[in-house]
């Protein structure tokens, strides 16, 4: 698997935000059926950081109501990747 399909996307909300201030990790949404080994290579080759550990969680999907009857949102997979000290993503340069 490449790097673009192991990564789908970071996730950028105020927890997150926090994460990386207080403790250097960074959250990402996954594919499903990545590995932790392979989601530390991806992130290590794509952004060009060293990774001191990287922890995972599937997030279930949500129940919703609508007019018409229920639904639900799909279950994805989170990886919370801690980064070794000094090392650094940033999403928004500028501003």
């Amino acid at each position: 698997m490449s790097e673009l399909k192991i990564i789908k996307r970071p996730i950028l909300s105020e927890k997150s935000s926090a994460q990386t201030e207080a403790s250097n990790q960074v959250s990402f949404e996954v594919s499903p059926d990545a590995n932790k080994m392979q989601i530390r290579q991806a992130v290590e080759r794509f952004f060009k950081v060293k990774v001191q550990s990287v922890n995972t969680s599937m997030v279930p999907g949500k129940l919703y109501r609508t007019k018409i009857g229920e639904g639900k949102s799909s279950s994805w997979k989170k990886a919370i990747v801690t980064l070794k000290a000094g090392e650094k993503i940033e999403f928004f340069k500028g501003v």
